[in-house]
């Protein structure tokens, strides 16, 4: 047997190995790849800047140069430095009215300086961690400003589309539009519409072929079209001229006045900022809805992105290019095409620079009137009738006009200071808009408050209430979030005034925060005469859905014989509970049904009054539609069971049987009561739901009474329906059978076992119904398990394979299970 020996002596003296003799060799240098995904993103993206950064350049004013420039820096330095690997950066067409401007003002020199010092102020902003508070800007002054931007860059270009030369404003440029149309050149206006009707109509080409010849970008082959037209056809138009890139122009030292120039450095960063960071957030949002991606894309760093946004503008300015941000329409591509890194946008940026050095004969053949078509159509798209919808039903179109309006007749920045100055004044305005109505029905008074109770309401909240006469009874409604310390003491002062005139208060509605003290009603003194001592009631904003269960924490009453009530050695009874079972409502109440029918009128008139106009369209389509429910929803009646909120659904979405202990009767068994049956029956053949879904809960009762049935015994209506959680309590008996579990612990107590079993026996007596099986047979039909703990607020899904020889989980829903 031959050994292994090695071919040189070794040194003794000589220096240590430098890897372990055990492991493995040292790696090389890394070596750089890029994903064939990527590789297919950037030549789509590069298609599609191309030409939108001459037609921006062109939009400008600027050097066409300048758009390039842009395009390769802000593909390579962003697409390197920046926060969000899959956003595209280049020259938008947001910063064109802001670039012409400083253009027509400073000359290009300046610009270009003026594009440095923005990305020196953004370099600041990074370092100092602003990003995120730069999206507090509210969506409709930044929707506006895009708005408004749009319109300014449409109109400028009509006048290259028609064959002209575009004035600087807009209010010029509208004046001079007739003169336009009354002296059209045919040609211009020829490639033009050639231009924009490839660019409309690409997009939706039909069939198989179409959607083969969709791979390739809509503005390359609009560009490319009128390009090779006007070529054949000989038309003599104003082309792209691209002077040499020896006498390119680079940033010179800032000349002006030096408040000016602060404006522009200011909205400069602002505008590229803006609208870098909420392009940056919509790249992550469709990212995640993107499906089929088996590579995971890291969120943006918003922070990151603002550093790797100044560095981009400070080498393009500086290299005589154009200002950078962040492209929704090269950023969208890019996702849509399945980049998986920033690789993508980075050689996106090389294949501008290859085609700025290797193309430049072929650019200038491109007609100057198809890139303002190009462009004209990308501005008319940032008036975006969605976003006008949104903030129309958000009221705030106000905002939004103001903002668009400012930008087209003044300015970018003053457009935007408008926008914010009209979003802090409607603010203010709904902040101070409260409405207080009096009314009387029935001898009880209502003082109805909607809105905030500020000090500004205090005048119009005394004189409703001094409408009051003495001794009546009062119902104050109090149906706002916030309350000031002037709108409290004034209602605290009042109350105490007229309880003590032998009137009676009751407070209602949300005082999120606030507490306001309600006098306790002594029936057996003399006179029906209130006693001092307050009881606070702890409303919170979501009380409607709690039944009210705040806690009273003053003295019970005392019974009228002078004996304390029970449960009066301190501690709280449930008969303290506001709106209570048998607790007195206001003073002197002493009828036990009263409180319940008030609080069942109180709900009622709360819903009518503040759900109702949300929901009544909702309604009024199920009402014409009829119910579609996509689930049968099978659960126990124990009330604290809230089927729509632990399932977050609405009118419509769930068939929901209740019943106690969540039982499904064997067939044959029901005895008479069919109804769980008849349920089953109707929800799979009539209203064919998709699933059946089981729920029981932690603490049923049934569960309890379960555990305690004895075989002799009354055979009470209740404990005829029990047996049919017999089998459950059989199958947890059963020794030869894996028990429930839950994942990750065990169950608590046996009351809890025995929940997790029922759910697994009801879902095999589910089975059992002839409807059931057959959609199960026929894959029409998914059955699931659920358990509710009360006390944790946690839903555990029933896992049908689970481990150890098919033991039945119950685990928690983890984010990853649920899709992008």
């Amino acid at each position: 047997m031959s050994a292994c020996v090695p071919t040189r002596a070794t040194d003794p003296h000589g220096p240590e190995p430098v890897h372990q003799p055990h492991s493995p060799p040292p790696k090389g240098p890394r070596r750089f790849r890029v994903a064939g995904a990527d590789l297919s993103a950037s030549i789509a993206v590069f298609l599609i800047a191309l030409p939108l950064s001459l037609g921006i350049a062109l939009a400008t004013g600027a050097p066409l140069q300048a758009g390039l420039v842009a395009a390769a820096v802000g593909g390579i330095v962003a697409g390197r430095l920046g926060g969000s690997p899959l956003q595209v950066s280049g020259p938008a067409a947001g910063l064109t009215v802001v670039t012409a401007d400083l253009i027509h003002r400073y000359g290009w020199r300046t610009t270009c300086a003026i594009t440095v010092l923005a990305g020196l102020a953004q370099l600041a902003l990074g370092c100092v961690r602003v990003a995120r508070s730069a999206l507090a800007v509210s969506p409709a002054i930044v929707h506006g400003m895009l708005a408004g931007i749009g319109v300014t860059i449409a109109v400028a270009q009509l006048h290259i589309v028609l064959g002209g030369t575009p004035q600087s404003a807009v209010l010029d440029n509208l004046r001079a539009l007739p003169a336009e149309l009354a002296h059209l050149h045919p040609a211009a206006l020829s490639m033009s519409a050639l231009t924009l009707v490839l660019l409309l109509a690409w997009p939706r080409l039909p069939g198989r072929t179409g959607e083969l010849l969709r791979t390739v970008p809509a503005p390359l082959v609009a560009v490319t079209g009128a390009t090779a037209t006007a070529a054949l056809a000989g038309l003599a138009l104003p082309k792209v001229e691209l002077p040499s890139w020896s006498s390119h122009a680079l940033a010179g030292l800032p000349e002006g006045p030096a408040l000016g120039l602060v404006a522009a450095v200011l909205t400069t960063t602002l505008v590229c900022s803006v609208q870098s960071l909420l392009g940056a957030v919509a790249v992550d949002k469709l990212a995640a809805a993107r499906p089929g991606t088996a590579v995971r894309v890291n969120r943006s760093d918003l922070d990151r992105e603002l550093l790797g946004q100044g560095a981009a503008n400070i080498v393009s300015g500086g290299l005589g290019g154009l200002p950078v941000a962040g492209v929704a329409v090269r950023s969208s591509a890019n996702v849509q095409a399945g980049a998986v890194s920033r690789n993508s946008t980075m050689l996106h940026g090389v294949l501008v620079v290859i085609a700025a050095l290797l193309m430049v004969p072929i650019l200038e053949f491109i007609p100057l009137a198809s890139l303002a078509a190009l462009v004209m159509a990308v501005g008319i798209q940032m008036v975006s009738l969605h976003h006008i919808r949104t903030v129309t039903r958000h009221r705030e179109v106000l905002v939004y006009a103001v903002t668009t309006l400012g930008v087209v007749l003044l300015g970018v920045l003053e457009g935007v200071v408008l926008g914010i100055a009209v979003a802090v004044g409607v603010a203010l305005h709904r902040l101070t808009r409260t409405r207080i109505t009096h009314d009387e029905t029935e001898g009880v008074h209502h003082v109805h408050v909607r809105g905030q109770l500020t000090f500004l309401a205090v005048p119009r909240l005394s004189r409703a209430l001094h409408l009051v006469p003495h001794g009546a009874k009062v119902v104050v409604e109090l149906d706002g979030s916030f309350m000031d310390h002037a709108a409290y003491e004034t209602l605290q002062d009042w109350q105490k005034t007229h309880t003590a005139q032998g009137g009676s208060v009751e407070l209602t509605g949300r005082r999120a925060g606030v507490r306001i003290a309600e006098p306790v009603s002594h029936p057996g003194r003399r006179g029906g005469a209130r006693a001092a001592e307050p009881a606070d009631c702890r409303c919170r904003p979501w009380t409607p859905w709690r039944n009210h269960q705040c806690d009273r924490d003053g003295p019970p009453a005392a019974a009228p014989d002078g004996d304390h009530p029970a449960g009066s050695d301190g501690a709280r009874t449930p008969e303290s509970a506001c709106g209570a079972p048998g607790a007195p409502d206001g003073p002197g109440g002493s009828d036990r049904h009263e409180p319940s029918r008030l609080r069942l009128v109180r709900g009622i008139s709360a819903f009518q009054r503040n759900t109702a106009p949300l929901v009544r369209g909702e309604l009024a389509r199920l009402a014409r539609e009829g119910q579609r429910p996509s689930q049968l929803f099978l659960t126990c009646a124990d009330s604290r069971l809230v089927t729509s909120m632990i399932t977050s659904s609405g009118p419509g979405d769930l068939f929901v049987v209740r019943n106690v202990g969540n039982l499904v009767p064997l067939p044959g068994e029901e005895s008479g009561d069919d109804s769980v049956a008849a349920a089953i029956e109707y929800a799979v053949d009539v209203l064919r739901v998709r699933s059946i879904t089981v729920c029981g809960h932690s603490g049923c009762g049934a569960m309890q009474a379960l555990l305690k049935s004895e075989p002799a015994g009354s055979r009470t209506p209740l404990k005829r329906w029990l047996r049919h959680g017999l089998p459950s309590l059989e199958r947890m008996a059963d020794k030869g059978r894996p028990w429930a579990r839950l994942a990750g612990r065990s169950p608590a107590d046996a009351v809890e076992q025995l929940g997790l079993t029922n759910v697994v026996q009801q879902l095999e007596h589910l089975r059992a119904h002839e409807s059931v099986s057959r959609a199960l047979r026929e894959g029409a039909l998914e059955l699931h398990g659920m358990y509710f703990h009360v006390g944790e607020a946690q839903a555990y899904l029933l896992i049908e394979d689970g481990e150890e020889g098919g033991t039945q989980v119950f685990d928690t829903v983890r984010a990853a299970e649920l899709p992008a």
